[in-house]
């Protein structure tokens, strides 16, 4: 195997290991921890528990206009598929990437649900997992589209 062939598997695994993780992450958020014990930061109250199904609801909200939006150009890996456009409509037009801000956002409603440690952990790992994907993401919209710099430079998030 080559250099360059190394390089591009590699880059391959490295999507592909990003990718696992974020759903990896994301299922955990439905497991119930029976090895771990509960460590919870503050005792649950109804005002959390509403405020972080109202930030769950909000989120997959904007997630499922982000899919809408999207269309025929959805993956769920970082290298855009082929025959593919630059969506900058809807609500592409205030954010580049809705659908990662909202798997985070809906992280962070079910810890505010639930209040403990183990998910304040799998919320900060999500959010981390998906900035690396963004880079990657960003690098190869803007390898793709010559017009994705300027999109940047007017949509900063």
């Amino acid at each position: 195997m080559s250099k360059f062939q190394l390089k591009i598997f590699g880059k391959a695994v490295y999507e592909l290991g990003l990718v696992f993780l974020q759903f990896f992450i994301i299922s955990l958020h439905f497991f119930q921890w029976e090895l771990l014990p509960k460590k919870q930061i503050i005792q649950v109250t109804p005002i959390s528990y509403f405020m972080g199904n109202l930030i769950i609801l909000i989120a997959f909200i904007i997630m499922l206009v982000a899919i809408k939006d999207l269309g025929r150009n959805l993956s769920p890996f970082p290298r855009p598929i082929p025959n593919s456009n630059l969506v900058t409509t809807g609500i592409y037009r205030f954010t580049r990437h809705p659908m990662y801000y909202s798997l985070i956002f809906i992280s962070f409603g079910i810890f505010i649900i639930k209040l403990s440690i183990d998910y304040l952990f799998l919320s900060i790992s999500l959010g981390l997992i998906i900035k690396l994907k963004i880079v990657l993401e960003e690098q190869y919209l803007n390898n793709k589209f010559k017009n994705y710099l300027l999109y940047k430079n007017e949509v900063k998030y």
